[in-house]
Order: structure tokens, then sequence, then C-alpha cells
């Protein structure tokens, strides 16, 4: 029998796990409403997240509206708003159910981590993901910088006592590849997520996967 090269998977979470988009844009939109400014299409919020909610704002404030207190301002206001509306439209992708199934029936160890809210984080894997095990699932918080810096993967891989390079790393972003190969780990790129094949490819993407069965056939390479 062919053994597994990989022995783990970390999953990033908004576009990779859960398409979030439409909560993240409709929360965001109803903040910068509220305040008299523009909105933006949904589509164009594929671009301005991946890095957390304070460059979430940054991006779509105004450029000389942008300074430390207008973005705390703006931070507060949309944690509240998305805290009452991340699940009125976010799920799992097609074909992630299934892919967890499937990771899990092989007792492969399934980590997540994302530059949102650690809490956040946690609550949002707990409710929409509640039927899988995931052995590890961090967000941000003060311990650790944000991706692409890789000093939270590289966590997650000493807590699990597996190698980085032992870990496939699927991601939909260009944070994510610069994360995976920061760290040692194998860059997968998620192309029904927030951006483009050649995103992905040109920040390191080993391999571009067009569905979650592909991840599958990863672990028998």
């Amino acid at each position: 029998m062919k053994r597994n090269r990989f022995k783990a998977i970390l999953f990033d979470l908004d576009g990779t796990l859960l398409d979030t988009l439409q909560d993240l844009a409709n929360s965001m939109n109803t903040v910068l409403n509220a305040h008299g400014m523009s909105t933006f299409p949904v589509d164009d919020y594929r671009t301005f997240v991946g890095k957390g909610l304070r460059e979430l704002i940054r991006c779509v404030l105004p450029k000389d509206k942008v300074n430390d207190q207008t973005v705390d301002d703006f931070l507060a206001s949309m944690r509240i708003e998305y805290s009452r509306r991340w699940a009125e439209n976010t799920k799992p992708y097609p074909g992630i159910p299934e892919l967890l199934d499937e990771l899990q029936r092989m007792n492969l160890p399934m980590t997540v981590l994302s530059n949102k809210a650690d809490e956040f984080t946690k609550i949002m894997v707990s409710a929409l993901l509640p039927n899988w095990h995931f052995k590890i699932v961090y967000g941000l918080n003060s311990e650790f910088p944000a991706k692409p810096d890789p000093a939270s993967s590289l966590r997650i891989a000493h807590e699990l006592k597996i190698r980085p390079g032992d870990f496939i790393y699927l991601g939909d972003t260009d944070i994510d590849m610069q994360t995976a190969n920061a760290a040692g780990m194998y860059a997968v790129g998620a192309l029904w997520g927030f951006r483009t094949a050649d995103e992905l490819k040109a920040n390191g993407a080993k391999v571009l996967v067009e569905s979650p069965v592909q991840v599958r056939e990863l672990f028998n390479l």
C-alpha cells in the first residue's frame, strides 16, 4: 500500500472552508452607509478580505480618512455589525463536507488557521462545521502576528508534533500561499475561493485545486 506523503492538513477559513463573502460585504457596507460613505459591490470584497478586519477597513475607507482613530471606530462598529449577521449567508462550500468526512475517516489531523479574530474563528468553526473534529483552531490573537508570518502555522505543527513539511496547507489567497511557503508547508491553492489562479501561482502555490475532492487525491501523491 502506498504511504501517504502528507500527515496533516491546515485549512484557511474564509474562502476555503466557508463562503463568508456576502456576510462580510453586507456588514461592512452597512457600517459605511451609516457613516455616509460609499459602499462597494460584494465582488470587490474578494480583494479586500484576507488580512483581518483592521486591514479590511483600511481598504474600504477613503484614503484621506485612514487614521488610527477612524480605523478603531470603524473596527468597533464592524465587530458589532458582523456579530449580528455573520451566519445569514455563510456556509461551507460545496464539496467541503464530503472532503472533511473523508479526511476524518482517514484519521488525518485537521486544523484551521485564520486572520479572523481567534474567539470568532472558534465560534464559526463550532457553529458551521459541527460534525468534524479539528485538532487545533486558531484565529488572530495577541500572542502571534497575523499571516503571512509563519509563527502560528509553525506553532500548530509543533503542538501536533508533525513536521511542517508533512502538512498540506489549503488556502485561497496570496497571504495563504506566502504563509505556507514561509512555514515550509505544501501550499495548495483553492480556486473556489476569493482570489485568482494567477495570484495563487505568483505567490507560491505548488498546486491548484478546482474542487475539494481533488484535495483528497493529494494525500496519495
